[in-house]
């Protein structure tokens, strides 16, 4: 086995590293807005359901390196403690992919990338009509793992509502086959979700 000493590499090399064997990773595709009303829309690989009782969801944003080091995403949250957690389809994946582009705060990134946005129910963010599958948040806890580059801030939503496109659901479960959702690998792959495999799990 190699020995790697995060000690002895850069944050970036460390970066690589990590994104090429934490895989698959599912993709939180963000919808905020800010207080002034400008909606935001940005994709984060760094995401997964820590708790059920309450539905809890989260991801982290990483820490730039330059003079902003936030994205515009973390700010609206913590300006409005309110989000949207989107899935992405393989039918979504070519538009959440534009909106990773780095724009000013002023762009409406639902716009930048030819998405509808839908009004949700119980907050004030928009959600992405083409995803089968949203989640409706209110901030829990911001946790800053590190202001360092590279570094991350851990955002916790709570889920105060879920909409669900109604053929996906089967007996209470998701349809994966329907779902068609994607992950993130290492660097710009990507990978679908149709290879799966059952086990029983050991009584």
């Amino acid at each position: 086995m190699h020995r790697y000493d995060p000690a002895e590499h850069s944050y970036k090399d460390i970066y690589r590293l990590m994104i090429g064997a934490v895989v698959p990773r599912p993709i939180a595709f963000v919808s905020s807005e800010d207080k002034h009303g400008v909606r935001n829309l940005a994709p984060f690989s760094y995401f997964t359901a820590c708790s059920t009782n309450p539905p809890v969801v989260c991801f982290c944003v990483a820490v730039r390196a330059g003079e902003t080091p936030h994205k515009d995403t973390l700010r609206n949250i913590r300006e409005t403690g309110e989000f949207v957690v989107n899935i992405v389809t393989e039918e979504i994946v070519m538009p959440m992919n534009a909106t990773s582009a780095e724009v000013g705060p002023e762009v409406d990134e639902f716009v930048l990338a030819g998405l509808t946005p839908v009004a949700s129910e119980l907050i004030r963010p928009a959600r992405v009509a083409e995803s089968p599958f949203q989640m409706e948040c209110r901030l829990r806890q911001v946790v800053e793992v590190s202001p360092l580059p590279g570094g991350g801030n851990l955002v916790l939503g709570e889920v105060v509502l879920f909409h669900i496109r109604e053929d996906l659901l089967e007996d209470g479960k998701i349809d994966p086959d329907k779902l068609r959702a994607v992950g993130r690998m290492g660097g710009p792959t990507y990978v679908r979700t149709r290879d799966r495999f059952d086990l029983a799990r050991p009584k």
